[in-house]
């Protein structure tokens, strides 16, 4: 199928190359932030933050898989990761004081975050729908069913795109609840910047990435409409 030219990846390699080295940040600073102590572990700092946010129904909750922590806000729990929650470092208590900036953005409706929930069905399955029309679309020759598979492929993007401010916004509360509750000193404030940063870059390459995506399929279908016509 020659929507899998190999011109794709010269088309994304921007997004991969920014990608990669993000990848190398977040897994230096992060390696660096685990050697530095914290006066709590992840666990307790998301637990102190949560508490002085009035938030004592969120549950702080270990869960399987290397950095997967994440907050659910359909079982209002802070999910961190085995290490994350046990670890005394200043990885530990950046990660977990990120996730609380979900929590919080949950429970104060920041809009973004309301945006990005509602997005997230178009994020999981607009992929497969896209894949399904194209096919759909060549079989029978119907450009409009390319046309409805790129639309369906743009609400990833635009999940991308809300989800931006999302996570810049999270690791901002992060930053600073840190500092204002004493969880971190000065030179502890400057490790959780630098793997929170640097988790901000794979967001920003995984948004270019499929905006440059779609932009291709865009590209590659429209173009073929037109030598048709």
């Amino acid at each position: 199928m020659f929507w899998f030219n190999p011109m794709y990846f010269v088309f994304i390699a921007p997004a991969i190359l920014l990608m990669v080295w993000a990848q190398y940040r977040v897994k230096s600073s992060y390696g660096r932030a685990m050697q530095i102590p914290a006066p709590l572990s992840g666990a307790a700092a998301a637990r102190y933050i949560l508490d002085q946010a009035g938030l004592h129904d969120i549950q702080v909750e270990p869960t399987q898989g290397f950095l997967a922590d994440h907050y659910d806000p359909g079982d209002r729990t802070v999910h961190l990761s085995a290490e994350v929650y046990h670890s005394r470092s200043m990885a530990a208590v950046g990660i977990a004081a990120h996730e609380v900036g979900h929590a919080i953005q949950h429970a104060h409706g920041y809009i973004p975050l309301v945006v990005r929930n509602l997005a997230v069905p178009a994020a999981q399955f607009g992929p497969m729908l896209f894949m399904v029309l194209i096919i759909l679309g060549f079989i029978f020759q119907a450009f409009q069913l390319i046309v409805l598979g790129l639309v369906a492929y743009a609400g990833l993007v635009v999940f991308q795109l809300v989800n931006l401010p999302v996570e810049f916004d999270a690791s901002n509360r992060a930053k600073r609840v840190l500092s204002e509750l004493n969880i971190v000193d000065a030179n502890g404030a400057i490790a959780v910047r630098d793997v929170l940063n640097a988790a901000g870059w794979t967001y920003v390459a995984a948004t270019l990435q499929s905006l440059l995506t779609l932009l291709y399929y865009v590209m590659i279908f429209t173009g073929g409409s037109r030598n048709r016509d």
